[in-house]
């Protein structure tokens, strides 16, 4: 069976957002969907694993923001690959309290839905909350950034969490692979290890040179932007 062909269903790219108490937590989400329009409802679809989850499922709002194909990479790694249990992902981004209290990402929005949430249903490894739309708006006329966009264009890829990961099958060359991170560039080299250790920061537990991409522990992130080792991709010619 291949897998790879519900890529070929059609996605966007939104940051769906919430808050819990007074913390704010985003994601990077392409599951958000219209399920009727009187009255207007959506549905996201939110990993369990993820803060952006604990945070719904607390307040019962949350909030979409509509990507535009200008948002760098950069941007999207920041709240795609990153932990908001490690960094404030609202730091340096431009947002506003909607009418429920959650965050409005405005930073490369072309628009934004906010919903309280009427319904929620498990199914397995992700939540899918559907929520009332309480509040829209459309900030500009610029084109909406695709699933489709994101992976062809922008060389993205999905994070580990998203409903959307395949796992991809490990070339064989392995060893002395050579991997690029899609968010920041950075290239983890086998030959030069990392001294930075995983997490970011932690001098014990450094990776030693020799250790293959595919010997990283599951919890080594990039050492530049902090994106997990979902976002790395095997370079040849560096």
């Amino acid at each position: 069976m291949n897998t790879k062909a519900l890529w070929k269903i059609s996605y966007g790219i939104y940051i769906v957002s919430s808050r819990k108490d007074n913390k704010f937590n985003g994601q990077i989400a392409n599951t958000v969907f219209q399920i009727t329009s009187e009255p207007p409802t959506i549905a996201v679809s939110i990993c369990k694993t993820n803060l952006t989850h604990e945070y719904i499922t607390a307040s019962k709002i949350f909030t979409a923001s509509i990507l535009s194909q200008e948002a760098p990479m950069q941007f999207i790694g920041n709240f795609g690959f990153k932990c908001g249990r490690n960094i404030d992902k609202f730091k340096d981004i431009k947002y506003k309290a909607g009418v429920t209290g959650a965050p409005i990402v405005l930073d490369y929005s072309i628009g934004y839905l906010e919903a309280e949430v009427i319904s929620a249903m498990d199914v397995g490894t992700h939540t899918i909350f559907v929520g009332q739309v309480v509040d829209a708006e459309i900030m500009n006329e610029k084109e909406p950034m695709t699933y489709d966009y994101y992976h062809k264009i922008k060389g993205g890829k999905a994070p580990k969490s998203a409903p959307t990961y395949i796992k991809e099958t490990p070339s064989v060359k392995t060893t002395t692979e050579k991997y690029k991170c899609s968010v920041c560039s950075y290239i983890y080299d086998p030959a030069k290890g990392d001294p930075q250790g995983h997490p970011v920061g932690d001098p014990n537990s450094g990776i030693k040179p020799g250790t293959p991409f595919s010997a990283l522990p599951d919890d080594w992130v990039c050492p530049t932007c902090g994106a997990d080792k979902s976002a790395f991709d095997p370079v040849r010619d560096v």
